[in-house]
């Protein structure tokens, strides 16, 4: 299975914004975009000439902040967009809702996990199970009405003990449901675009794989 193994904070300096592919870090001043506030390579320093960007430029840029949130190549991320396009509805944000519906990105957002990276991490690792099925595939799409629980077998893992004392301060999101302390979590419906609060423009991912 592909993957990125650089250094993750290189992506955010890229994009100019930051992405919290770190959690928490992000969040604190070790952030590399607030210690760091220019494009990686070694002529990041010195900036570049103001130009006028093209409309090609902010679709690529969009697209590939996008996978890079998610963690996703860019096989997969064209998949996901070919069965969002022959959806019903509006193409960018069906594209969001598969997003949304990944194992990973569901563990991440119910709080058992500090970013995606980490919520990958623990999946592969068989510490989920869905429908009390053990499921260690991070790209498993869940439907509404699954249950993801931390199976029995982690649950004295010394990461899942420290972590009940965190997940009263995690909030979910109203499409998701928590039971913090049976250490799992239930999908109520998946999520509307009106229930992703990631800052992105899909529509800018439509027109570059439309062009």
């Amino acid at each position: 299975m592909a993957r990125y193994t650089d250094p993750v904070c290189r992506l955010c300096r890229a994009e100019g914004q930051k992405l919290f592919l770190k959690g928490e870090r992000c969040l604190t001043p070790k952030c590399a975009v607030e210690r760091r506030p220019f494009v990686p390579g070694m002529h990041g320093r010195k900036g570049t000439f103001k130009r006028k960007v093209s409309d090609y430029n902010r679709q690529l840029r969009e697209k590939q902040k996008t996978r890079r949130i998610y963690g996703i190549m860019e096989r997969q991320f064209r998949r996901y967009f070919s069965t969002a396009s022959r959806a019903k509805g509006l193409t960018g944000a069906t594209l969001l809702t598969i997003l949304e519906s990944r194992l990973d990105n569901v563990v991440y957002r119910l709080g058992f996990a500090d970013s995606r990276a980490q919520a990958r991490q623990l999946v592969r690792h068989g510490h989920f199970a869905v429908n009390s099925q053990k499921t260690d595939i991070p790209s498993f799409l869940v439907k509404p009405g699954d249950v993801v629980a931390v199976r029995d077998n982690s649950r004295g893992n010394v990461y899942f003990k420290g972590l009940s004392d965190y997940l009263h301060d995690r909030s979910t999101p109203a499409w998701l449901s928590r039971d913090t302390a049976g250490m799992s979590g239930r999908v109520v419906e998946l999520p509307g675009r009106l229930d992703i609060d990631v800052q992105l423009n899909e529509q800018l991912i439509v027109e570059f794989y439309s062009r």
